[in-house]
């Protein structure tokens, strides 16, 4: 399945971005289509890609290898019921983006022998620096997790799970992660204002310094640990914020919040059915 036909149920912002990236790493437009109901929709997906676009998913999917449920979690029954008969007849690969909808469910409608992953990708995708955690069922063929390794890799990293249930713990962490740096960056840029700096520049330096840590954090292969402990001279300034840090029970904090998110994502999935 080098290049297989794949076609996206839904064509928002997540699902512009996986198509970008597919085009960008040299999968064929003509091998790409997607549905949605809203023209606005469809009309800004084709100002992006020269794909296949339609209203109907039942058309957009009739010859897919690969179909990407792309839409929010209200409408994944309509959706899941609409590509059942394609997925039976083509013995497509479902991939679902869709937070909190569980792999049972879907396979309650579309049949026991469907091979289904569930992704997890977070909103970095959309720059094509995301990172997905993905679960596939016992019907996921090697050659179609390779398939999904390489479309969800077309925008950033892939990381598989060894449970369905280790999703939340992907949501907990890199779903919801990119928040948890937004805010953080926030307080720093509040803290640099109130002690004299400018918003501009507080703004400015806080994003170069968050870019530049993650960037060395990610191209030096130490561990951060170490790299934390490089810049932390004895005595000296860095040392007196970590230990404030660690005063105040930052590692705790951090634990608790991701707890916490993990266990709502298992609710959503249970309220979801």
């Amino acid at each position: 399945m080098s290049t297989p036909r794949i076609a996206f149920v839904g064509a928002g912002n997540m699902a512009g971005s996986i198509i970008g990236g597919l085009l960008k790493s040299g999968h064929p437009a003509g091998h790409i289509s997607a549905a949605d109901p809203l023209p606005a929709t469809r009309e800004h997906l084709l100002e992006q890609a020269p794909v296949t676009v339609c209203a109907d998913n039942a058309e957009a999917v009739a010859t897919a290898e690969v179909i990407i449920l792309a839409v929010k979690p209200q409408v994944m029954a309509a959706a899941v019921d609409s590509i059942a008969a394609a997925v039976r007849a083509n013995g497509a690969l479902v991939i679902s983006i869709a937070a909190g909808i569980t792999i049972a469910s879907m396979q309650a409608r579309l049949g026991p022998h469907a091979a289904v992953v569930r992704c997890m990708p977070n909103t970095p995708a959309l720059l094509g620096f995301g990172a997905s955690g993905l679960y596939g069922n016992e019907r996921v063929t090697r050659a179609q997790r390779r398939t999904a390794d390489s479309i969800l890799g077309a925008v950033g990293i892939t990381a598989w799970v060894d449970s369905e249930d280790a999703l939340d713990a992907v949501t907990a962490l890199s779903g919801s992660g990119p928040a948890y740096f937004f805010l953080f960056m926030e307080a720093m840029i509040d803290a640099g204002v109130s002690m004299g700096l400018d918003r501009d520049t507080a703004e400015r330096l806080t994003l170069q310094t968050g870019l530049g840590a993650a960037h060395m954090a990610h191209e030096s292969g130490e561990e951060l640990a170490q790299l934390r402990r490089r810049v932390t001279s004895p005595g000296g300034t860095t040392e007196r914020a970590i230990q404030r840090f660690e005063k105040d029970h930052l590692p705790r904090l951090v634990g608790n919040a991701m707890r916490a998110a993990a266990e709502r994502a298992a609710q959503m999935a249970r309220e979801m059915g």
